[in-house]
């Protein structure tokens, strides 16, 4: 008799993207940057981290990982945040570390955050939750982190792109491999988050809710309980399914506008490589609208905080111009334009 299905689904999600890692590594290997490793020699088995805040979502993922990287040869560890948001969060992190070791995980470890104010509340914990997992990453000589995120969760990042009116990009949600050299992987964007609850308690996982998630004071709780109930009431069910669709529809085209956008960059930059407005407006509005974005990124804007109202702003110093003045954006950065050129700087 084999496993219930909601825990052989979230074996097989898992056991998928660890075969992903152990090609990459094994490809990486291959290539020796100044001949330390003999062509004999097997590279040391990779290891694999996962991100466990002790939700459903993610217990099921670090038992996944505990019952399927050992027959891959991989090594698989775990790391826990502790956003010091609530009282006795330290204890409740040092609980979920031990669950993790229970598993067979190691290393494990429990690393303290603290939570800035910059973006609002949950942004400034993903940003201080993020900054952890990569260092921990970056200690441990990680190949990948493993993250919870499931098909709900992506279709709530698609309507919050959606109601902030942030563009293509936006729209196309969570990747499944996101970060430098493809350090996160999200094997559950394709299932359910019943089924990671599911698996949980067919494995008699002790799952620990948390509070915030049910809080209304977050605009994610608020979607999660309110926004997404109501959507299904009046278009029937599916609409997470449809939802976690429209991501990867937009991924393709968010995609297709980057690499337009790269290839474009260079043509419309003079001598002195400053963006030459007369250029710039010939192009499409999308490839356009990427090629200002990443001009003001490269300049110092922070990308989280540069918006689409801010770019549509600067466009109009293309479309628009009559004599208008600097644009100021996030990071300190101003953007404005002088003798039919787009200078873009530190302000």
């Amino acid at each position: 008799m084999g496993p219930h299905p909601a825990v052989a689904a979230i074996r097989l999600a898992v056991r998928r993207v660890l075969h992903d890692i152990l090609n990459d590594h094994h490809a990486s290997a291959d290539r020796p940057a100044s001949g330390e490793q003999s062509p004999h020699e097997r590279p040391p088995s990779p290891l694999v981290l996962v991100a466990c805040s002790g939700g459903a979502d993610s217990m099921a993922l670090a038992s996944a990982l505990a019952f399927e990287a050992p027959k891959l040869g991989i090594r698989a560890g775990g790391v826990t945040v502790d956003h010091g948001l609530q009282p006795g969060s330290d204890l409740r992190a040092e609980e979920v570390a031990l669950r993790l070791r229970e598993l067979g995980l190691g290393p494990v470890e429990s690393t303290a955050v603290t939570v800035g104010r910059e973006g609002g509340p949950e942004a400034a914990a993903r940003d201080a939750r993020y900054a952890a997992l990569g260092a921990a990453a970056e200690r441990h000589g990680a190949a990948a982190v493993l993250l919870g995120h499931t098909r709900d969760d992506q279709a709530e990042t698609v309507l919050l792109g959606l109601a902030r009116g942030s563009g293509t990009r936006s729209l196309s949600g969570m990747a499944a491999v996101s970060g430098a050299d493809g350090r996160y992987r999200r094997p559950f964007l394709e299932l359910d988050r019943q089924i990671a609850r599911k698996a949980c308690m067919v494995q008699s996982l002790p799952v620990w809710d948390d509070p915030h998630n049910t809080d209304p004071a977050y605009t994610r709780s608020r979607l999660r309980h309110e926004g997404l109930p109501a959507l299904e009431k009046a278009l029937g069910k599916g609409v997470v399914e449809a939802l976690a669709r429209t991501a990867q529809l937009s991924r393709d085209d968010a995609d297709a506008l980057d690499a337009w956008a790269r290839q474009a960059e260079a043509s419309v930059r003079d001598a002195a490589g400053l963006l030459e407005c007369a250029k710039l407006y010939a192009l499409p509005p999308a490839v356009r609208r990427r090629i200002l974005r990443q001009a003001a990124i490269e300049a110092g804007a922070p990308a989280g905080s540069l918006f689409a109202r801010h770019i549509e702003e600067v466009d109009r110093l293309i479309t628009g111009w009559r004599g208008q003045g600097a644009i100021n954006l996030p990071g300190k950065v101003v953007a404005q334009r002088q003798s039919g050129r787009l200078v873009i700087r530190q302000g």
